[in-house]
């Protein structure tokens, strides 16, 4: 009932957001660089399928909806945790062990970004660390372009040079210590026997009490895995198949579109810590959604207009996410929670592309002449897409209407208190009510210690 009363905007003062930039020191800096570019190539490495799926298709003689499959798999696999490309049966197995790598980065790379970072920025920075995703999609349809079909080998050049770049990023982070966050956790945690129990029991506390919580994460990462995937990932195949253009006007569209995501995501990710993150996100809901028929039914370059502000406000939404999911979630198990909302949620959405490829083909719009060969099946991509993602938008208003917000949350005063709280029940336990004295004082040792 508090829910609607919540969304009146705090209007929380906030610094100049040139000054937020000099808010960080050289370690945090280096931190969110490495979170940043981790993000980016991962997103970079997961756009190449939906960019080249026409060529994948005419190479391995399947339909535009087979090789959709090489995309469902990666987000399927990607909650459970390039080199050889001969048959459409290695292409899938390969994929979907990118998926497990590229599920287990996100919640580590947002807590390295983001765990140090001053509170004041923490809007900012949360909404540049997502749109490592528009960024990392940006560099992909550069390189796509320049690499797909330039050479003997088709479309493969583009997947053998995004093996590269991750060497680098792994040598950076290997250089780099753990955040003070993660540090300051493990110093209390070694205050009891064993580290992996101590693990365990917050973990327990945290489900016991946390569940409703949790569950509805997933589901908010559900809808916004649906749309962001619903309204990108066949977008260059409805360009390509049902308006016919050419390969550099689907370049420039995706990078108009990309470049209104980066923007849309840092604006809003800002505009969070100034308006609440709840009601920041149902402003772009509405936004978006008002966008949906021009950005589906515009045969013309004009739609690149509408490209860029529906992906400003998909992506101005997204742009909250990182630090609305760390805020939310229980501290004792946050990288874990951060990353597994999210993963679920894109289990749960993870046959988007292929539900849409899949109903296309049963909105035939004839054959007509390909610019890149011969005569093709042409499909109405873009009622599928203005639907789909209709239905998305409106679900998640409502998910997030009702959806609890912890705005400037305390990090590492949660964290410490709950660990403490895992501690204070678990010796309860086995040592009886004789120690309650103890443990209180125990308790505000580390609120004072985290207070400091």
């Amino acid at each position: 009932m508090t829910r609607l009363t919540t969304l009146k905007p705090p209007m929380n003062k906030t610094p100049n957001p040139l000054k937020l930039f000099f808010l960080l020191n050289k370690q945090q800096w280096l931190f969110f660089l490495v979170g940043f570019a981790g993000w980016t190539w991962d997103a970079f490495d997961f756009f190449t399928v939906p960019l080249t799926v026409t060529e994948i298709a005419q190479s391995f003689n399947k339909s535009n909806a087979d090789i959709t499959w090489g995309i469902t798999l990666v987000l399927m696999f990607r909650s459970i945790g390039a080199a050889i490309f001969g048959t459409y049966v290695q292409f899938l197995v390969v994929r979907a062990l990118y998926g497990i790598a590229m599920g287990g980065l996100y919640g580590n790379a947002a807590a390295t970004a983001l765990e140090d970072c001053p509170p004041a920025a923490r809007g900012l920075f949360s909404g540049i660390l997502q749109q490592g995703y528009a960024f990392g999609y940006l560099l992909e349809t550069a390189f796509s372009r320049a690499l797909v079909n330039t050479t003997p080998h088709g479309w493969r050049p583009l997947y053998w040079f995004g093996a590269g770049p991750p060497v680098l990023i792994i040598i950076l982070r290997s250089c780099l210590p753990e955040t003070e966050t993660f540090l300051e956790r493990k110093r209390i945690r070694q205050q009891e026997p064993s580290a992996a129990q101590t693990f365990m029991k917050e973990g327990k506390i945290a489900v016991k009490r946390h569940w409703v919580l949790l569950i509805y994460l997933v589901l908010l990462m559900a809808g916004l895995n649906f749309l962001a995937h619903g309204t990108q990932d066949l977008y260059p195949t409805l360009l390509k198949n049902q308006y016919n253009f050419s390969a550099t006007t689907v370049t420039i569209v995706q990078v108009v579109s990309n470049f209104g995501a980066i923007i849309g995501g840092t604006i809003i990710g800002y505009c969070s810590q100034i308006f609440g993150r709840r009601l920041s996100m149902l402003c772009m809901f509405v936004l978006g959604a008002a966008l949906l028929y021009p950005y589906t039914f515009i045969h013309t370059k004009a739609v690149i207009a509408a490209a860029f502000f529906q992906q400003f406000a998909i992506q101005g939404a997204c742009g909250v996410v990182p630090i609305h999911l760390m805020e939310l979630s229980p501290a004792a198990l946050r990288t874990f929670v951060v990353g597994t909302s999210y993963q679920l949620g894109n289990l749960v959405s993870s046959a988007s592309l292929t539900i849409e490829a899949t109903i296309g083909q049963r909105f035939p719009l004839g054959k007509a002449a390909s610019l890149n060969s011969g005569m093709t099946n042409q499909y109405d991509y873009g009622k599928v897409i203005c639907i789909f993602a209709a239905c998305a938008y409106a679900f998640l208003f409502i998910i997030v209407i009702i959806g609890p917000e912890k705005l400037g949350i305390d990090l590492s005063f949660q964290q410490n208190a709950n660990i403490t709280e895992a501690n204070h029940g678990n010796m309860q336990e086995t040592n009886g009510a004789e120690n309650n004295a103890d443990l209180d004082k125990q308790r505000g040792e580390h609120i004072e210690f985290s207070n400091t």
